[in-house]
């Protein structure tokens, strides 16, 4: 189980000790517990999501998101601020895109992106939480991260080093495929319509987004993942509470 333990430290902001370094086979491996990982998250907002059933809506919902971005760790929506500011300022070309993204500063529209999401989350946590649809809770961070496996399983991994290298040298291919099919069947067993509604709309925006990484960078880095994620996870809140 050390490669799941890998995965929830990476993921997340609890408080996870490695009983060691892990290899680079083992953080391969991880990326196979992404979406279980994902599943938890959902488990922990639905569960907060019944405990504050009686709270008014507006702090209902800013609660929920509050513990949303607590649980990651605001890790993805590094990753976000980091690509918005890269695909403004890249202007196209494809090294200088990948220079920016390295820059730890963010710029006004980092800023924007952050806000605007982050806006489009709460109001679409709102009319779930009013509307009574809390499987969107579980759906949204597992079909999430699941999505991150995949495209580590179809894109190439652009930079040379460091811990994604690792996680694509080392995914088990044959695994991953089967994890994704898993992480498919689960949404629909656990929401039906609506699950396969919320994999429909994750699906459309994975592949528009991978290909716009492939066409600018040939491929995807640690920053792009983590919009993906933020992106795909929006997506799938404001298609369930439109």
């Amino acid at each position: 189980m050390l490669p799941f333990w890998i995965a929830l430290q990476f993921l997340s902001s609890l408080p996870v000790r490695l009983p060691g370094m892990p290899t680079a086979e083992q953080m391969g491996r991880s990326l196979l517990f992404y979406p279980l990982v994902g599943l938890l998250f959902g488990v922990l907002l639905w569960g907060c999501d019944s405990l504050l059933g009686a709270s008014p809506l507006l702090l209902h919902a800013a609660l929920l998101l509050a513990l949303w971005v607590l649980l990651s760790g605001a890790l993805h929506l590094d990753g976000l601020a980091d690509s918005a500011d890269a695909w403004l300022g890249g202007f196209g070309d494809r090294e200088r895109t990948l220079t920016i993204m390295k820059d730890p500063r963010s710029g006004p529209i980092a800023v924007v992106t952050l806000i605007l999401v982050l806006l489009l989350k709460f109001t679409a946590l709102l009319a779930l939480v009013q509307a009574g649809q809390s499987m969107a809770l579980l759906l949204a961070p597992l079909i999430g991260r699941a999505a991150m496996l995949g495209l580590f399983l179809c894109t190439p991994y652009v930079r040379a080093g460091g811990l994604g290298q690792a996680l694509a040298q080392h995914l088990p291919r044959r695994a991953g495929c089967m994890v994704l099919v898993l992480s498919g069947l689960a949404c629909v067993l656990l929401a039906g319509k609506q699950g396969a509604l919320a994999l429909l709309l994750a699906a459309v925006v994975f592949f528009w987004l991978r290909g716009l990484m492939v066409r600018r960078l040939g491929g995807t880095t640690g920053d792009t993942a983590g919009a993906l994620l933020e992106l795909l996870e929006l997506a799938v809140l404001v298609g369930l509470a439109l």
